[in-house]
């Protein structure tokens, strides 16, 4: 259902985006980790890279849960039990994941995450007068059989759609409104994971608009992906050097074409309509009675 995401923001301004309060009230920003695989884009697609905002106790034993760490991740998760070195041989996709499965398959037994994506709608003007729009997620850790480094990924869960999004698809991403809920979900430490579940429902505090086709192309990474379309500006094709210089020949070279003239008709197939209608038969000339 949800195929493709948008984080073009540069990473400090996205760490910014994603300060929150720990447990004692202070703001903090979340950690990076492995920075250098974070990289903006406009149109992410699954198998690709996304930041993901996750507790630092999934990471650090012993630590406190409402502490965040940003983490790029393999959007699609891959479960830990997968055994085969080679992921293209994963019998399913997981891309998204029904909230209403998320207990009963074996696919879904991972850990909590949100993933933070930007759009056009909310940072088309100042970044600290809107806010991410933050999905909640889980993830999970795969280690190669043959050894090598680990592999973080991750699927979006998704819900019913609400009312206003009904008519473009039946599922939408779970989204958690607001800093309460991001916390709620993250803090695994705190918080059962009945109560957090009970945050996965539709919500209508959402803004969308129409974007152009260019999205569908995984390989175009520019603002045209996340620009309503009623914006985009349509070029027009720039005729090549050698279209200009046939273009100019053909004006200068080619002959010209006389306009066909209409065929003249003769003086005689003009309807006289004087001597046709108007001009009377002579009377017929009497004759004499018989004698």
């Amino acid at each position: 259902m949800c195929g493709r995401t948008s984080c073009h923001l540069p990473r400090d301004v996205l760490t910014r985006a994603c300060a929150y309060h720990d447990r004692q009230g202070q703001q903090r920003l979340p950690e990076w980790r492995d920075p250098e695989k974070y990289y903006p884009s406009y149109n992410k697609s699954p198998q690709s890279s996304s930041p993901v905002l996750l507790s630092r106790l999934h990471l650090e034993k012993g630590a406190d849960s409402s502490e965040r760490v940003i983490a790029p991740m393999r959007w699609g998760l891959v479960p830990c039990w997968f055994k085969e070195a080679d992921l293209s041989k994963m019998p399913f996709n997981i891309t998204n994941c029904r909230s209403d499965t998320i207990l009963e398959k074996r696919s879904f037994k991972a850990e909590d995450a949100t993933g933070a994506v930007d759009s056009a709608e909310t940072w088309g003007k100042a970044w600290d007068n809107w806010r991410l729009l933050t999905m909640a997620g889980i993830f999970d850790c795969w280690e190669p059989p043959e050894g090598g480094d680990p592999l973080y990924s991750y699927t979006i869960i998704t819900v019913d759609s609400c009312k206003s999004l009904t008519d473009i698809h039946p599922r939408m991403p779970a989204i958690l409104d607001g800093e309460e809920a991001v916390s709620k979900w993250l803090d695994f430490g705190e918080v059962s994971t009945q109560e957090a579940l009970k945050l996965i429902h539709p919500t209508e505090n959402i803004t969308f608009h129409p974007v152009s086709s260019v999205v569908n192309n995984s390989r175009n990474d520019m603002p045209e992906c996340v620009t309503p379309l009623s914006l985009v500006v349509r070029k027009e094709p720039k005729a090549s050097g050698s279209s200009q210089m046939m273009m100019q020949w053909l004006a200068t070279k080619s002959p010209k074409k006389e306009e066909p003239r209409s065929p003249q008709k003769d003086k005689s197939d003009v309807p006289q309509w004087t001597s046709q209608f108007l001009q009377r038969s002579p009377p017929p000339a009497k004759r004499a009675a018989p004698g």
